[in-house]
């Protein structure tokens, strides 16, 4: 995910510490800096940067979001919202700029996360802390013991393996599979490297929170949710994955 670059004055105006015409004056003061130096008017900086007014480190005071979503069929999770009309951001019109954690594709539906926190978001994406996804599928002919025990000791999309999986059979066109990796569109391209057609996909759950409200519906973390999820995240590395 790329950094978000905005104007410093922007940015103290968004986080509630002064307004923009303020924060050009401290500037013209010589009173801000970001990164130890005055920065010339409609300087961009990202959140990492360090901004200081008269050597005092200026803090957000932006509160934390933290929703699980019900994502409907149909909904693209960008943050594009010039070119992409049925965007999640424009969808859920949510009062203060968020950002979906990861991506649940266009014809499948189920939860996603949407956060302001970009340190969490980081943590949840890396593929290799091995944080559990579990998805409901349903197939277009009967899920067989040996299309099973395919899917769950890896098949070869991608030019790589995936990952062995726990994958069980619910249906006769039906099954339930958990994964810990997240390749573009993998449960569809696996069930179509077996001849498989994927005809409805929704996730459930992701790590330790569950799907538990309708279609096109938000809410927001628990404390315990937030609490445990923080713990399974807790060692994971701040790096992205691609």
């Amino acid at each position: 995910m790329e950094k978000r670059l905005v104007r410093v004055n922007k940015y103290l105006s968004e986080i509630g510490y002064c307004s923009r015409r303020a924060a050009d004056k401290l500037i013209e003061q010589g009173k801000l800096t970001v990164n130890g130096k005055v920065p010339p008017i409609g300087e961009k900086i990202s959140e990492e940067d360090e901004i200081r007014v008269d050597g005092k480190i200026v803090h957000s005071t932006k509160k934390k979001v933290y929703l699980a979503f019900n994502k409907p069929v149909g909904i693209v999770c960008t943050t594009d919202t010039r070119y992409e009309k049925n965007n999640i951001i424009d969808y859920i019109n949510y009062p203060t700029r968020i950002f979906p954690i990861g991506r649940l594709d266009k014809p499948s539906e189920g939860l996603i996360f949407l956060t302001n926190d970009g340190d969490i978001v980081n943590k949840i994406l890396r593929a290799q802390n091995n944080h559990e996804k579990e998805y409901l599928v349903t197939v277009d002919k009967s899920v067989t013991s040996k299309f099973i025990d395919k899917m769950s000791n890896g098949v070869p999309i991608l030019d790589t393996i995936t990952q062995n999986c726990k994958v069980e059979r619910i249906g006769k066109k039906s099954f339930k599979i958990i994964l810990t990796e997240g390749l573009n569109r993998q449960i569809r391209r696996m069930c179509e490297y077996l001849g498989y057609e994927v005809i409805k996909l929704k996730r459930v759950r992701i790590m330790n929170i569950k799907l538990d409200i309708p279609i096109g519906s938000y809410r927001d973390f628990s404390k315990e949710e937030l609490d445990t999820l923080n713990k399974l995240v807790e060692h994971s590395s701040k790096d992205l994955d691609n």
